[in-house]
C-alpha cells in the first residue's frame, strides 16, 4: 500500500546536511552516467501550467516523478496555493508506487541543497565568509541553510524589497543558525561585503550591477527558469566561471544563460562544466582564490528523485505517514 506523507511528515525527517549528501550523490550519478534524466514535460491547460519531472538514480535505488503545477488564480479562485507540487516515489524492482507525499517543502530544501553542494565545491575554502541572500521567501531560507552547512559564515546579509519580509526571515533564520543575519540597505552594499552570493528572487529582470561584484566571490543562481527571464546580467556572466546543473537545462530553459548567447556576448563553451563533473573530479573547480565562479541551477529531477528516497526511508523507518490502499 503506497505511504501518503503530507508537508508536515516531510518537515520532521527532511534536514538539509543529509539532503545535501543525497543530491551530491545524485548529480554524480548525473556525471557518471547512471541517472536518466528527461527533459521536463510542460502542458499548458487554459487555467495553468503543468510540469512533470521524472528520473531514474541506479544506484541510489530511487525512481520517482514530480508534478508541479503553477495556476494564478488558485488564490482568489479556489483558496489554493500559487504552485502546488507532489512526488510519486516508485519502487524500482516493480515500478509500482510505494509513496505520494507533498513537493513544497522537499522542493525548496533540495533546490537548496544544491547551492550547498556547489558552494562546497566552488566557494573559496576560507572560513568567517559573509553569505548575501537576495530574496527573503522560502527558497532564500533554504539557499541560507545549505550555504551554512557548507562553510563557516561570520554573517548573513538579506537583500529585498519587503521590509517585513526581512524582519521575518531575519528572526527565523538567526534563531535556527545561529550567526548574525542583518538587513542590506542595498543591492551595492550586498556586492560590497558578500563572498557568498544567492540570488534566489522572482525578480524577471537583473537584481545586481554584475561589474561591481569582487573578484574571489562564489554566486548561485537560482531564481530564474524561463529563456525570457534573468536574475544575472551579462557583465557577472561574462566575468564568472560557469558551472551548470544541466547543460542542456541551460540552453533550454535560463534566460540567464540563453539570453547573454542571443546576444552574442558568450556561447555555449561558456558553461565549463557541470556540477556532476566537478564533483567526480572530471573537471576542475576553483582555480584561484580571485576567480569568480557561478553556479546556475535550473532545478532538476534528479534533485527531486534522491530526495524523495531519503524523506521515504525516514519515514518509514521513524513510522511517520498513512498507508492506504488504492
Amino acid at each position: 500500500m503506497p505511504l501518503l506523507l503530507n508537508r508536515k511528515d516531510v518537515m520532521q525527517v527532511l534536514d538539509m546536511k543529509d539532503c545535501m549528501e543525497v543530491v551530491e550523490k545524485a548529480f554524480a550519478e548525473m556525471a557518471n552516467g547512471t541517472a536518466v534524466l528527461p527533459l521536463r514535460i510542460n502542458i499548458t491547460p487554459p487555467s495553468g501550467l503543468s510540469l512533470y519531472m521524472p528520473a531514474y538514480l541506479k544506484e541510489l535505488g530511487a525512481l520517482a516523478c514530480k508534478i508541479v503545477t503553477i495556476y494564478k488564480d488558485n488564490p482568489k479562485k479556489h483558496n489554493m496555493p500559487v504552485i502546488v507540487g507532489k512526488v510519486l516515489l516508485q519502487d524500482p524492482a516493480t515500478g509500482d508506487v510505494i509513496c505520494i507525499m507533498d513537493g513544497g517543502y522537499l522542493t525548496a530544501i533540495r533546490t537548496g541543497a544544491a547551492s550547498g553542494v556547489a558552494t562546497k565545491y566552488l566557494a573559496r575554502k576560507d572560513s568567517g565568509q559573509v553569505t548575501g541572500i537576495f530574496g527573503a521567501g522560502v527558497q532564500a531560507k533554504a539557499q541560507l541553510w545549505a550555504v551554512a552547512e557548507a562553510r563557516k559564515l561570520s554573517k548573513a546579509l538579506v537583500f529585498d524589497i519587503s521590509d517585513e519580509a526581512v524582519t521575518a526571515f531575519i528572526s527565523e533564520m538567526s534563531g535556527k543558525l545561529g550567526i548574525d543575519v542583518l538587513k542590506a540597505d542595498s543591492a551595492d552594499q550586498m556586492l560590497d561585503q558578500s563572498d557568498i552570493i544567492c540570488a534566489s528572487t522572482s525578480s524577471a529582470t537583473p537584481i545586481f550591477d554584475g561589474s561591481k561584484v569582487k573578484d574571489g566571490t562564489h554566486i548561485n543562481g537560482i531564481g530564474s527558469h524561463t529563456p525570457a527571464a534573468r536574475e544575472l546580467d551579462t557583465n557577472i556572466i561574462k566575468r564568472s566561471t560557469l558551472i551548470a546543473d544541466s547543460y542542456e537545462a541551460c540552453l533550454s530553459e535560463a534566460g540567464d544563460v540563453m539570453i547573454p548567447i542571443d546576444e552574442g556576448a558568450i556561447d555555449k563553451s561558456h558553461m565549463k562544466a557541470e556540477l556532476g563533473e566537478v564533483i567526480t573530479g572530471e573537471k576542475p573547480a576553483r582555480s584561484n582564490d580571485s576567480e569568480i565562479t557561478l553556479f546556475k541551477s535550473n532545478g532538476l529531477a534528479i534533485q527531486d528523485v534522491a530526495t524523495a528516497k531519503l524523506v521515504f526511508d525516514k519515514a518509514v523507518k521513524a513510522g511517520i505517514g498513512t498507508s492506504v490502499d488504492i
